[in-house]
């Protein structure tokens, strides 16, 4: 693993693990907050990390033991979002931001958020233009730049690089347990995602396609199949595995953590090379 207090950690698989083009990212994971952030007064422990897709990283743990190297944020996403497009810049929040940007954005959610995830406001201030980049040059650029360090890596060993990209959806946020995001077909081979779905459904799970999900940024950056580069992003219902109030693992942590080692096992065991 990279060393302590990186903005993020790897994990790779054994000398003995399986050869796979799986790579496995955990982006939102990440609970440190940077004294500089210095959200606004009051703010609740709770609302800061409301954001967070807590233990998600635990859960896939079992990627590089089958051969998928696994990277991980380790900084909370209301201080910087590593799946946003760094040049998503709120203007409400940053001074000098300029530019058009998306409706995710314009609500509150840029690479730099604005709104914690349940939608209180972070600061009683804003930003400088500076002070925004600094962030995204010590947290989300090291990040992208490690990450396309291993597509590339598993491309040259593996003739295709498949990036998993991990998170979580908050319980309210859909009627699935699961929901795949290929960018509506357009991020992967179409069997990685019929794949994908056949073996959540092997566990009883509901799976939705692309809605409310499509992928984001990482899913977008590596969604390129024309170039052996494939991104599917999984969202798992919290409701499987964690009490949300508490931002700890509830009765079925253990049962869902052990369901997915078995889908993880899989989907690493599949010939995904050329």
């Amino acid at each position: 693993m990279t060393p302590a207090g990186a903005s993020f950690a790897i994990t790779t698989p054994p000398a003995d693990a399986p050869q796979t083009a799986l790579v496995f990212a955990s982006p939102h994971s990440g609970d440190l907050y940077p004294a500089d952030m210095a959200p606004a007064p009051g703010l609740a422990d709770a609302s800061l990390k409301s954001a967070e897709d807590a233990r998600v990283n635990a859960l896939v743990q079992a990627g590089p033991a089958c051969g998928a190297p696994l990277i991980e944020g380790r900084i909370g996403r209301a201080y910087v979002d590593l799946n946003r497009d760094p040049a998503e810049l709120d203007p409400e929040l940053i001074e000098g931001a300029d530019g058009a940007v998306g409706a995710k954005t314009r609500a509150g959610y840029g690479v730099i958020p604005r709104r914690s995830g349940d939608g209180l406001p972070l600061y009683d201030r804003r930003l400088s233009r500076a002070e925004a980049e600094a962030r995204i040059a010590a947290v989300h650029r090291p990040y992208h730049q490690a990450l396309e360090g291993l597509m590339r890596q598993t491309l040259a060993r593996q003739g295709r690089a498949l990036l998993i990209d991990w998170h979580s959806m908050p319980a309210r946020a859909a009627g699935v347990e699961v929901v795949l995001g290929d960018r509506h077909g357009a991020a992967c081979d179409p069997r990685l995602t019929r794949r994908l779905r056949d073996l959540f459904q092997g566990l009883g799970w509901r799976v939705g396609l692309n809605h409310p999900y499509a992928g984001g940024w990482s899913t977008q950056v590596w969604g390129r199949p024309q170039e052996g580069f494939h991104a599917v992003q999984i969202e798992l219902n919290r409701r499987l595995y964690l009490d949300e109030g508490r931002q700890a693992p509830n009765a079925a942590y253990q049962k869902t953590r052990k369901a997915l080692t078995r889908v993880i096992a899989a989907l690493c065991s599949e010939p995904w090379g050329v």
